[in-house]
């Protein structure tokens, strides 16, 4: 052990976001038990990157007695942690992307009770979602502009109820990025349909493309669905993107 600095956690300001967590190159943070935590003092070298990332201030330097930083002991545990991460995690950290499945996939249908979500799992964002998650195996997937539940009064009883949803927005977010997330989406979940919402206004027919692009590659021989959905309160026109060739 040797007198230097480290990082020292106010367990009592945390409030587990995990912002602090991708911030911090050697892995030495985690949220365990819903607080941020040092795992091991061998992991931290005291550089303070991770400071400036808490929206709590709960994270700040002290000088103390500690084990020394082991740089190959980082290599080490880094290596073991991507050899043994599940595959449906989320590398970001914070706990409010964890994976959470509310009930059982029932297919397509009204919600069974009136006003009540028809939700059936979380994250949602299509950027968070795991393509291996298993909310999509095999499911009744809808894949929605994030603007279409807005100017659809039941979206939840008339599209959300007994689906797998993942929401983006096509003209902010990185189409590529898209395309390929679904073609590992539609390899590991294969889905038993596939429905797409999206608004009439130009810029929002890119995800009903990149839907169909993934489609093309992966599962030609699926139907896929596209509902464009008006401003003026959910008006609708449907259109029916045939097989591939």
């Amino acid at each position: 052990m040797t007198l230097r600095k480290i990082v020292k956690i106010d367990e009592d300001l945390c409030d587990g976001c995990g912002e602090c967590v991708p911030s911090c190159a050697e892995g030495a943070i985690q949220v365990i038990d819903g607080k941020a935590k040092l795992v091991s003092e061998v992991y931290c070298d005291g550089l303070g990157a991770c400071l400036g990332e808490c929206p709590q201030g709960a994270i700040s330097l002290e000088e103390r007695e500690a084990d020394n930083f082991d740089e190959a002991a980082v290599e080490k545990y880094l290596a073991e942690k991507n050899e043994t991460r599940p595959p449906v995690e989320i590398p970001c950290g914070c706990p409010g992307s964890a994976l959470q499945s509310f009930g059982p996939q029932a297919g397509p249908g009204p919600a069974p009770v009136s006003g009540q979500s028809a939700l059936s799992h979380w994250p949602v964002q299509l950027m968070l979602v795991p393509p291996g998650a298993p909310f999509l195996k095999q499911a009744d997937l809808l894949i929605c502009a994030d603007c279409v539940p807005f100017c659809v009064p039941d979206f939840h009883s008339r599209y959300l109820a007994g689906r797998a949803v993942v929401v983006g927005c096509p003209k902010l977010d990185n189409l590529d990025f898209y395309k390929e997330k679904l073609k590992q989406i539609f390899a590991e979940a294969q889905p038993t349909s596939i429905t797409v919402l999206r608004m009439e206004v130009p810029c929002c027919g890119g995800i009903g493309q990149a839907v169909i692009e993934a489609r093309n590659e992966v599962l030609p021989n699926m139907p896929v669905v596209i509902h464009n959905h008006g401003i003026n309160f959910g008006s609708q026109r449907e259109v029916s993107a045939a097989k591939s060739a």
